[in-house]
């Protein structure tokens, strides 16, 4: 700190004029100068570096990214080759310099069809973990027209603006992963005379976004803050995700697959389909005939489908990755100084469940809960240090809970 009398070497301030006065070897600087500098650094740095830190050779290439999501996310090998490449198509076309041929890469924005708990929000949030990107989650179930009960659709860069901790640079390079998007399919069968505020015109709400467009953003929120001053968005370069179950889509699927229903070439092509699958037929004319419209699919060029979990993938979900749901709960345990261990037939009792309850991965972890909750409350209390869970246990434990009896039910 400086003492009294002394000059700030930048403004020529006194020590006696500044809130604060930091010295130096030879010269001392005050605090509204140290202010000053960090904005000018801020405005000059973007011309000195890349457009998100990093440089070509810096940018993880396709078979980097799917090996990190392998860490962490079980299967989906066709959905994580999609993401890769269109990530790694998007980051080099922000890296992309100005060129004298014209040649303007345009980003393509990606829509994953799955059944729920199949990996869809885990696959966006680990590619954002990879990349130190500004990631953000909206539910587009709650987004309703302007004007309307609910979100508008500006919330959606309002929360990536949260996220880029109100960096409005670092927001614009981000990714946005809409989760339920099949929930704002147009409903014109809907035999109700009030209008579709959460349906067709979410869509054209989203239409802007998409594209890329400057958006006036309310940083918290539209219409608690009325008198707040908007935020300008660029959304050109934000990369936009968007999942969904599509519940009922396999029977536009199954239509469009049995056109033909007359002759031998017909009974031929119908065997070689996969019934069991049949997500993996999915075209955009699907997409179009469940309800979403045709400018918002031509705004989603990427289409990948996730493949329903298996036993085997269940099993592998539960252990494998990185962050699997059992090294969770044992590392819950080790922090009250608890070794927890299992027996392999807890496992496949955990999958037969799963299966049972037909919610995907999110199963494993309900069913996980059922069997450990007694335990993680009474243990913590006691002197003991081990835990072993036999299968017996794990049954015992589970036809106790409240989730036998919903699963019963």
């Amino acid at each position: 700190m400086a003492k009294s009398g002394e000059t700030c070497t930048f403004c020529g301030r006194s020590s006696r004029d500044v809130n604060i006065l930091i010295n130096g070897i030879s010269g001392a600087i005050c605090d509204d100068c140290v202010q000053q500098a960090y904005e000018i650094v801020q405005e000059q740095m973007p011309a000195h570096r890349s457009s998100f830190g990093l440089n070509q050779k810096e940018l993880p290439k396709p078979e980097d990214i799917k090996a990190f999501l392998d860490q962490y996310v079980i299967g989906q090998d066709d959905a994580k080759r999609y993401l890769s490449v269109s990530v790694y198509n998007h980051y080099k076309r922000l890296l992309q310099k100005v060129t004298t041929d014209d040649v303007e890469i345009e980003k393509s924005n990606i829509i994953m069809v799955g059944a729920t708990g199949t990996g869809k929000t885990l696959l966006a949030r680990t590619i954002a973990k990879l990349l130190k990107v500004p990631f953000s989650i909206v539910d587009a179930t709650v987004l309703t027209e302007a004007g309307y009960v609910g979100e508008d659709i500006e919330s959606i860069l309002t929360r990536l603006l949260q996220a880029a901790d109100y960096d409005v640079g670092a927001a614009q390079r981000g990714i946005v992963f809409i989760d339920e998007i099949d929930k704002i399919a147009r409903k014109s069968d809907n035999p109700s005379i009030t209008r579709d505020v959460s349906g067709e015109g979410v869509q054209q709400g989203l239409l802007k976004l998409l594209e890329g467009s400057i958006v006036n953003v309310p940083p918290q929120g539209g219409r608690k803050h009325p008198e707040q001053k908007m935020i300008a968005v660029d959304t050109k370069n934000i990369l936009f995700i968007c999942g969904g179950a599509f519940d009922g889509i396999e029977k536009k699927i199954a239509q469009r697959l049995n056109t033909r229903v007359v002759g031998y070439a017909a009974s031929k092509e119908s065997t070689l389909v996969d019934r069991n699958n049949l997500l993996q037929y999915i075209t955009p004319t699907d997409l179009k005939s469940f309800g979403l419209i045709p400018e918002i699919i031509g705004r989603l060029p990427i289409l990948t489908y996730l493949n329903p979990l298996d036993r085997p993938t269940l099993r592998s979900i539960l252990t494998e990755p990185r962050n699997s749901i059992i090294k969770q709960y044992v590392k819950l345990f080790e922090m009250d100084g608890i070794k927890l261990t299992f027996d392999e037939g807890v496992f496949e009792f955990i999958v037969d469940k799963a299966l049972e309850f037909k919610l995907g991965a999110r199963g494993l972890r309900s069913i996980v809960e059922a069997i450990m909750m007694e335990a993680m409350y009474s243990m913590p209390s006691q002197n003991k240090k081990t835990l072993h869970v036999t299968p017996a246990y794990a049954q015992d434990k589970f036809d106790k809970s409240d989730r036998n009896r919903l699963l019963i039910a």
